[in-house]
């Protein structure tokens, strides 16, 4: 058996500001560094192997300091010849070490003519019925932007080509990305229906674990709990 964890990204700056951020690269807000220290801790218990994350630096930086926290040294692979070529070393891994694999594929979905528009004015200017339906339909983008299922189009097939083979060799696998990347992996494996699929809300910071055993991945029953409170200093 082996896990599978999934986790948004901790709060970004925009998130705190309400701005539709998409592919913006915007860094963790200081409740979002902290949300992602408290899920390195109550991911203690599971050992992890490998990681995926998006190009963007909220999520890379979410699973670095989840990394962190559990004291695992985390080592980007790179895909550019060189990059690939002179970031190698000969010698393996140590078992605090893990490879860490990033990719647009894992992106949040591209907001088009609404990135770093307040989420209330874009309301005001386009009502409210018309900005609902960009964000919370399944195949309406936003203008010169993506819908979810567009987002889907291009994360499930990494999920499936690249990632599902790294669960299948028996590795556990974290996965930091976004909320639209990682609601249309979720539907692609709960088998969740376009209607439907909108109304997932993932909070922030918070994993989901999925164990795979004879062939197939479910909703684990180990117990990833925030039963304390959070006191953000």
């Amino acid at each position: 058996m082996s896990y599978v964890i999934l986790i948004r990204h901790g709060e970004s700056r925009w998130n705190l500001e309400n701005r539709f951020t998409g592919w913006v690269d915007v860094p963790l807000s200081p409740r979002g560094i902290k949300e992602a220290l408290l899920a390195g801790k109550h991911l203690a218990g599971l050992r992890l192997d490998v990681a995926f994350t998006s190009k963007l630096e909220r999520a890379q930086e979410t699973l670095l300091l989840i990394l962190a926290k559990q004291e695992y040294t985390g080592i980007f692979q790179h895909d550019s010849k060189r990059r690939k070529e002179w970031s190698h070393h000969d010698q393996k891994m140590s078992k605090n070490e893990i490879p860490i694999y990033s990719d647009d594929a894992l992106n949040e979905r591209y907001y088009g003519d609404l990135q770093g528009l307040n989420k209330a004015w874009a309301r005001k200017r386009f009502g409210e019925e018309q900005v609902h339906l960009w964000r919370r339909s399944y195949d309406v983008p936003p203008p010169n932007g993506e819908s979810l299922k567009d987002t889907y189009l291009r994360s499930v097939p990494y999920f499936k080509k690249i990632i599902m083979p790294v669960i299948e060799g028996k590795k556990n696998v974290v996965i930091s990305a976004h909320g639209n990347s990682l609601r249309a992996i979720i539907k692609y494996i709960d088998q969740i229906s376009d209607s439907e699929i909108p109304q997932l809300e993932l909070p922030t910071g918070k994993p989901i674990i999925y164990e795979y055993k004879r062939g197939k991945l479910s909703r684990s029953n180990h117990k990833v709990t925030f039963d304390r409170p959070i006191v953000w200093d």
